[in-house]
């Protein structure tokens, strides 16, 4: 099956009980803007016929098509997507690369024999991918054949969500089903890493390999919860077994875009940098006045990290009891 002239991009919204997960959402925000750049438009796909629409519409997408059930296997939404492209004809594929959109993305490729690249951290309007390889350590710039569609996972935090309220769209409901489904889920089981949602998080307060020990790192947390926000990392102060693998921001952790960021004894380095340069307030505390994390600081404190958080965390109460 497949195919070389196409039109539109086809995004898949995943959600989660009923509303679309937020990295969809940028997925579909930056559709919007390369499909505007072609005189072309975004056809979202949802699962589910009380998935929320409406946000999705908001999000950039002209057409939303709803088709089968929330809680269908990855393999069954991949034969559905398969007969969505089919029929829709588009020349690109995208979806948010969490481990269901990793696990469609190959199997509607493979269908149409075309390219997929995982881990896209930027699109051209043109149809150049920006992907990471080699642990987030390096950056590769790639286009793919001539066969469509041409499917991609977007990393979350990666694109801007641009939510807009006047947009509007249409709504089409797909008699679409799975054929013959070869997998079985036993069991499910929450690991640890899914109570840590730094993509979505507004407030992120990071500590790196400048907080010392772990009982310093205890101030990061600290503060993270007084002001009602995520805790991330470094790669160095999870390598000392600080916190979990789960907090990691960066290059070879997650990519985020909270409204503020707070840098805590991080010097800057490049692959830490990539990953939160997207926030919209970063504010560093570092007592080398000559460290690069001040260069795409909003603001930036000078002294001992060890002493500045407990005099924010007290302010914080003190905030919060007024």
């Amino acid at each position: 099956m497949k195919y070389t002239d196409g039109k539109n991009i086809m995004v898949y919204a995943q959600s989660a009980d009923g509303a679309p997960v937020g990295a969809a959402l940028e997925t579909v925000s930056k559709a919007a803007e390369l499909a505007k750049a072609n005189g072309e438009e975004v056809i979202a796909v949802v699962f589910g016929k009380d998935t929320d629409t409406k946000t999705v519409i908001t999000a950039g997408a002209s057409k939303v098509l709803v088709a089968g059930e929330e809680g269908l296997q990855a393999e069954e939404k991949a034969q559905i997507l398969v007969k969505l492209a089919e029929k829709y004809q588009p020349k690109a594929v995208y979806m948010a690369g969490t481990p269901e959109g990793k696990m469609i993305a190959p199997a509607v490729s493979a269908v149409f024999e075309s390219g997929c690249v995982t881990d896209v951290t930027g699109i051209t309007a043109d149809g150049v991918y920006t992907s990471l390889s080699y642990n987030g350590n390096v950056l590769n710039d790639m286009k793919m054949g001539e066969n469509l569609p041409h499917v991609a996972t977007v990393r979350s935090g990666s694109f801007a969500k641009k939510l807009d309220e006047s947009r509007t769209g249409e709504v089409i409901a797909e008699d679409a089903s799975a054929d013959t489904v070869r997998t079985k889920v036993v069991e499910t089981v929450k690991e640890i890493a899914e109570t840590v949602n730094l993509e979505e998080a507004q407030i992120i307060v990071s500590g790196g390999r400048g907080m010392g020990n772990k009982e310093n790192f205890a101030l990061v947390e600290e503060l993270a919860e007084v002001m009602g926000g995520v805790v991330g990392a470094t790669r160095p102060a999870i390598e000392e077994g600080w916190v979990s693998r789960a907090h990691q921001v960066g290059q070879s952790g997650k990519i985020v875009a909270p409204k503020l960021y707070i840098a805590c004894g991080i010097s800057g380095a490049t692959q830490h940098v990539s990953g939160m340069i997207g926030s919209g307030y970063i504010v560093a505390i570092n007592k080398d006045e000559d460290a690069s994390i001040f260069d795409v600081a909003d603001a930036g404190i000078v002294g001992d990290v060890t002493k500045i958080l407990p005099v924010m965390i007290e302010e914080m109460k003190k905030r919060k009891a007024e």
